[in-house]
């Protein structure tokens, strides 16, 4: 299905693109870490933005990590299922549990980074790093997992096990 590919491609997609901020996250504290103990010369700013960039790095990661089914689950009564009662099942908390948890996670998070941004928030440490693009980042990811979501339930309904392992 058309919808179902491209929701997985577009959280593929920022997965892999999230993943070189690890790479950058990385950077920043080795870079830290020489000026600091090989030089006596610590940066005032890396702190701050090794934060932000391993907030970008977990946040960003949800809708690629449900598109993989990584996240955690305690199957302990779905193991013991058939397959169809299982899929419904999963639907079913799919509606009742991770739609309206995203849901409330996406507006709020929205309302969040929107007046972060009008403020143009900073934080408080020595260097005043913006923080309005990492809660814009909560808003983002939140939408992201939403419609990863989204094409989880339609796998589980038009039984598509080979879309859920990610082939």
């Amino acid at each position: 299905m058309v919808i179902i590919r491209a929701i997985d491609a577009v959280n593929e997609a920022v997965g892999r693109i999230v993943v070189i901020l690890a790479v950058a996250f990385m950077g920043v504290i080795i870079y830290d870490v020489i000026l600091r103990y090989a030089f006596n010369a610590p940066t005032r700013w890396a702190f701050d933005i090794s934060k932000q960039l391993y907030g970008f790095y977990f946040i960003l990661l949800g809708g690629y990590a449900l598109r993989h089914q990584a996240h955690v689950r305690v199957d302990l009564l779905l193991e013991r299922f058939g397959d169809g009662l299982r899929r419904w099942v999963e639907v079913a908390g799919y509606l009742i549990f991770f739609f309206p948890f995203a849901w409330m996670f996406l507006t709020r998070s929205f309302t969040f980074a929107q007046t972060s941004w009008n403020q143009g928030e900073t934080t408080y440490g020595a260097v005043a790093v913006p923080v309005y693009p990492l809660k814009a980042a909560l808003c983002v990811a939140a939408g992201l997992l939403l419609i990863q979501g989204v094409s989880e339930v339609l796998k589980l309904i038009l039984n598509r096990e080979d879309a859920r392992d990610g082939r």
